[in-house]
């Protein structure tokens, strides 16, 4: 794409509507130009053959329909899970990952869940997390964000569902661009997926919490939390620093008195340091302060970037561990989830995505 041209990928209807006014076409081309884009997921102008041939090639003349480049993909074995690696505009890597549901699950043939990135790199250090090591390099755009979907889509062979951020970088740290996407991917007359499929997981930005439930934002809302001691937490995630346990749980309070929506509470079991009776208990109180639901996770290793410190004494909690913790928290009364871990194989589970070259930037 040539630096004239204005990639359209990524603007709402509205910025659409201006662009096309500005080379003296009806608004109401914008519509048009929107869906195809977004709901028929065209990838070029010839393909728009509502508009006239003479729009199509001015629109050529001067605006392009940015594309990721694939410059790997891995397929586990075990699974089926795909991980994408897709180079951007400026040669910069991210990595996506397309999630297949177990053979087991009651929607397996339904079902197709796509994680995605939202920075190239994290600036926020979480020492059990493999995108750590990259170090921050950029927000992703708006465009990049939609077109790890639409890349993905393109090359699945079943319709994308499901949507997680959960992929590479924080979210609430690029929130208006991640907010632009959502609303394109939410939009009807866009991508049109169900926000309710939608979930945008957070390490606890409390005010970013706080501002989704202002704005009614109708995705749902995961916390990276992993411990309710402050020291704990602290040690595994710096961020903690910032914004304390009880900072965090009072603004998913208001966030979920204010929505009325349950939020899910991410949890790394990681072994002698936060799977203990009292880590129950700490657990089971938070609970009672608003409507949500425990997920339980696994650690997955990140050997593979040579971790030092405090990371490179991580250890998971055993399954019968985690099974034992599951247990206590649904004999309380909490509803608890254990999370089925993907990709493994592939380096591709929760806390393994990390583009190594990325790290020499």
């Amino acid at each position: 794409m040539t630096a004239s041209k204005k990639n359209i990928i990524g603007s709402p209807l509205q910025e659409l509507e201006q662009f096309v006014v500005s080379l003296n076409e009806p608004k109401y081309r914008a519509g048009q130009i929107y869906q195809w884009l977004y709901k028929y997921r065209v990838r070029s102008f010839d393909e728009m053959t509502n508009l006239s041939q003479l729009l199509r090639e001015k629109l050529k003349d001067v605006a392009a329909i940015e594309q990721f480049s694939v410059a790997t993909s891995q397929t586990s074995h075990i699974d089926g899970t795909v991980k994408f690696l897709f180079e951007l505009s400026d040669g910069k890597k991210i990595e996506t990952v397309l999630i297949a549901p177990r053979a087991t699950a009651v929607d397996a043939d339904e079902r197709m869940t796509l994680c995605i990135s939202t920075q190239v790199g994290c600036p926020l250090d979480c020492r059990f997390c493999a995108t750590a090591s990259m170090g921050f390099i950029r927000n992703l755009t708006a465009a990049e964000i939609l077109n790890q979907f639409l890349t993905a889509q393109h090359l699945s062979k079943k319709p994308i569902t499901n949507i997680v951020f959960m992929g590479m970088g924080e979210p609430m740290l690029n929130y208006s661009n991640v907010m632009t996407a959502m609303d394109i991917m939410t939009d009807q007359n866009g991508i049109g997926i169900s926000p309710r499929r939608i979930t945008i997981s957070t390490a606890g930005y409390a005010q970013q919490i706080r501002k989704m439930a202002d704005e009614d934002r109708k995705m749902k809302l995961a916390l990276s939390l992993h411990s309710l001691r402050n020291d704990v937490r602290t040690e595994l995630m710096p961020i903690n620093k910032k914004f304390d346990v009880e900072e965090l749980l009072s603004a998913l309070e208001y966030y979920q008195k204010k929505t009325k929506k349950s939020v899910m509470l991410e949890y790394i079991l990681f072994n002698g340091i936060n799977d203990t009776e009292a880590d129950i208990h700490a657990l089971v109180k938070a609970t009672k302060r608003f409507e949500c639901r425990v997920n339980l996770i696994p650690f997955h290793s990140i050997e593979f970037t040579n971790p030092q410190g405090i990371a490179a004494q991580l250890h998971g909690a055993s399954q019968e561990k985690i099974m034992a913790f599951w247990r206590r928290l649904k004999a309380h009364g909490v509803t608890a989830f254990i999370r089925h871990s993907a990709g493994i194989d592939i380096d591709a589970a929760c806390g393994q995505l990390a583009v190594k070259e990325e790290a020499l930037v």
